[in-house]
């Protein structure tokens, strides 16, 4: 159909998925504050490496200072990629730009809708979950993924409108999405949602905390157990939220509230499971926040674990683990602790 798409943030994410639609033959623009990522694209591609073969992807790149040079090429669709304290300027920067019936899609972890909303406006704006895709940016102009692609085993991308409904619009960002791994509608955005949110911040905050990679914090027995217990947590309060969960690593939300309360069938079900899911990542990659960590970057953490946290204090549901891990990342964030494995017993 021709659509213009831009990637506001074309860091792991969206460089990743960018650099797939361009490579598949589509209009793709990546805009990005990393001068030196920017630059090496511009000079030499994008490469794009891992589990899904190694290519090297001519695509345009813009710098942020200038997304100016756009003028009259308004774009059709724009995903939002950037970390989640950037959510309201990068998408205040690109809204300008949008066509007439143009849309902004967020393509992030967390609930940023309602930001992207207000400023893009809500009849503009639709969710889209990334889940399980582990890519990371590794050099200026070079993202690899260590996940195994989703295929028809994992739905990876799921697009959704704000209100529910499915639309043609919805449905057409999911066929795009689909040049890059497997991707469908849902009319459950807000339960998806959360249910991504609770299956990172089982992990994320201890990789960043403990310096363990994706791997071995699951191989890791007291962070197993740790990831149970913060699951636990976020389903409680995604229950008292009103969300509809869905599946969180394979198993339904009960089954963990069983394994968190000692059921002995359900935690070696669920331990077994995590293990299992290591078999789908030969290498172990790094969680966002570890990534952070390793550059001397603001985490996230705020927005995750500590946002489940807070959430679970407004309502009375409490989420001690949470509030716990995001606490002990921000010590090490402020380097009054180093990222080892032992922090992982303070908690």
């Amino acid at each position: 159909m021709g659509e213009r798409i831009a990637f506001v943030g074309a860091g792991a994410v969206g460089g990743y998925a960018g650099g797939h639609l361009a490579r598949a033959g589509h209009d793709v623009t990546l805009i990005d504050p990393w001068p030196e990522h920017v630059a090496a694209i511009k000079s030499r591609g994008l490469h794009l490496g891992g589990t899904q073969g190694e290519h090297d992807v001519k695509v345009k790149a813009l710098h942020i200072a200038d997304v100016q040079s756009l003028g009259g090429t308004l774009i059709d669709i724009a995903f939002i990629c950037m970390k989640l304290y950037d959510t309201e300027w990068a998408t205040a920067l690109i809204t300008p730009y949008l066509a007439p019936g143009g849309i902004v899609v967020t393509m992030q972890n967390g609930l940023v809708e309602e930001q992207v909303a207000r400023i893009a406006g809500w009849g503009r704006t639709l969710g889209c979950i990334a889940s399980t895709i582990s890519v990371e940016a590794v050099a200026p102009g070079r993202i690899v993924r260590t996940q195994l692609p989703g295929g028809d085993a994992y739905t990876v991308f799921r697009v959704g409108e704000l209100n529910g409904l499915v639309t043609s619009r919805a449905q057409r960002v999911a066929e795009l999405l689909r040049a890059v791994d497997s991707a469908r509608v849902t009319d459950n955005l807000w339960g998806e949602r959360w249910s991504k949110l609770t299956a990172n911040t089982m992990t994320t905050g201890l990789c960043g905390a403990s310096g363990l990679d994706l791997n071995q914090v699951v191989e890791y027995a007291p962070a197993r157990r740790l990831q149970i217990r913060l699951a636990a947590e976020a389903i409680r309060i995604g229950k008292v939220s009103g969300y509809k969960l869905e599946s969180i690593r394979g198993f339904g939300a009960d089954k963990w509230l069983a394994a968190e309360a000692g059921d002995a069938a359900s935690l070696a079900g669920i331990e077994q499971g995590m293990l299992d899911g290591l078999r789908r990542r030969p290498e172990g990659g790094r969680s966002g926040t570890a990534q952070d960590i390793a550059k001397g970057r603001r985490t996230e953490v705020d927005f995750m674990n500590g946002y489940v946290a807070v959430k679970g204090e407004k309502l009375g549901v409490p989420a001690p683990t949470h509030a716990a891990v995001a606490a002990l990342v921000r010590r090490v964030e402020r380097s009054e602790l180093a990222p080892v494995r032992e922090n992982l017993l303070t908690l």
